[in-house]
């Protein structure tokens, strides 16, 4: 049986049909338009013979097929799991964890069988309120990605309240739940979604440029690289009139520096995992990491300096990993943070803290701190093993002249992050590269 969960959306863009939805190098399609594919791609679903409460992988991207067939799939009650092409490699170890017995190639709109059963324990609890799943893969920085099962509805049901109608960059990934949350903001709220087919720092100014893009969803790692790259005083970014940036540090250095070349953007830090969703929240003001986090359906609480949260948008487990939540249905996000009245500010992720004869090194403060030198385009900071102290304050560092030897790089990182650090959290152990120090996902690469 349909559960018709993404109805809402559907009624939506039938008053809006003349409206640009995607706009990409292909053109655009407007919400008329994706319609049509929407319900030729529920023709294509049924005639395959796909139903409600299987697992379904799709394979897709921010163009239309995948868009349309995403839609599709949640209205028939589907469970399923986006992957990106930046995850391709990693499509059939998903779909072994998600037990899918059906992908979906978003690009040609082929529908093939697969060999599994989609029996996992945790779909009973979907198929028992007849409520579709998305799926949504950790990066797997540090093992095995995990797969976070969610009850559609839940992710769906805060974007019935209306928003506000921007032009909006798809920056973050169709498989990461940001932009799983960027898409559906945009089309519950009938706005213009802009799609990149890459990320570099020319190609996403070019885009802001040539279509007024009014908000640029994106992460810290990648405003660095704008700045560095000078690729935003090359293009006119003034429509951009919202930044957000997560999913990892922002240092407070760069976070003014791209305050003062965009000064008429606001700038809002977001939070959310794969795990509970995103979150809506509100910095304190364009230059401040302090933020708070929305009280719609979410409570939250710091235990022992580490970030707790409980929301009606969290997954319902994990499907190959055990669960993180804590008895009274907590999250632990695994996040350390500060608290000043009803506002925090990250400090790091406790698994990244670097244990230095007792004294604790957050590797984003260090790395701040070196991307201020002269002839450092970026640092990922990390902890190698020490025979005394257990561990010491280790750098792989991207120069801007490949000729530097790591001699001297030594000489000038002392030199330049004197009376800046303390002297135990100043990189011993010191690796020189030209290669970019940013996952797929623009996420740091530390060891």
């Amino acid at each position: 049986m349909s559960t018709g969960c993404a109805d809402f959306l559907l009624s939506q863009m039938a008053g809006n049909a003349k409206k640009s939805a995607l706009v990409s190098n292909e053109g655009t399609t407007t919400y008329g338009e994706l319609l049509e594919q929407i319900a030729q791609a529920s023709e294509t679903l049924s005639q395959a013979g796909v139903m409600a409460g299987q697992s379904v992988q799709l394979r897709g991207d921010f163009n239309t097929v995948s868009v349309a067939y995403l839609l599709a799939l949640l209205n028939l009650g589907t469970i399923v799991s986006p992957v990106a092409p930046t995850s391709f490699e990693k499509a059939t170890e998903f779909a072994d964890v998600a037990d899918v017995s059906w992908i979906v190639d978003g690009f040609s709109g082929s529908i093939s069988k697969a060999s599994r059963d989609s029996k996992h324990p945790l779909y009973d609890r979907l198929r028992k309120t007849n409520d579709a799943g998305i799926i949504i893969f950790s990066s797997g920085t540090s093992g095995v990605s995990k797969g976070a099962l969610h009850s559609a509805e839940h992710l769906l049901s805060k974007f019935k309240t209306p928003g506000k109608d921007f032009v909006t960059l798809a920056f973050l990934l169709f498989d990461h739940i940001a932009g799983f949350d960027t898409l559906m903001y945009c089309l519950s709220n009938c706005s213009t979604l802009v799609c990149p087919t890459e990320r570099s720092a020319v190609s996403i100014c070019e885009l802001i440029q040539t279509h007024n893009v009014e908000v640029l969803p994106t992460a810290p790692s990648f405003l660095n690289l704008m700045l560095l790259s000078g690729a935003h005083e090359n293009f006119d970014l003034s429509s951009l009139k919202i930044i957000t940036y997560g999913a990892e540090m922002m240092p407070q250095p760069l976070l003014e520096r791209v305050a003062g070349a965009m000064p008429k953007a606001r700038l809002v830090q977001k939070y959310g995992t794969s795990e509970i969703g995103a979150l809506r929240s509100q910095s304190e003001n364009s230059t401040s990491r302090w933020l708070r986090i929305g009280k719609e359906g979410k409570d939250w609480r710091i235990v022992d300096g580490l970030l707790e949260i409980k929301t009606k948008t969290a997954m319902l487990g994990y499907l190959n990993a055990p669960s993180p939540f804590t008895k009274d249905g907590f999250y632990k996000t695994g996040d350390r943070v500060e608290l000043r009245g009803d506002m925090i500010r990250f400090e790091g992720r406790d698994s990244d803290i670097i244990n230095v004869g007792g004294q604790k090194v957050f590797p984003a403060e260090v790395e701040a701190e070196l991307r201020e030198l002269d002839g450092i385009l970026d640092a990922a900071v990390y902890g190698a093993p020490h025979p005394i102290l257990g561990a010491s304050v280790g750098a792989t560092i991207q120069v801007v002249d490949d000729a530097t030897s790591p001699a001297d790089l030594r000489i000038h990182i002392r030199k330049g992050l004197a009376g800046k650090l303390e002297p135990y959290k100043i990189p011993q152990k010191i690796k020189l590269t030209t290669d970019a120090l940013v996952t797929d996902r623009f996420k740091q690469k530390r060891q």
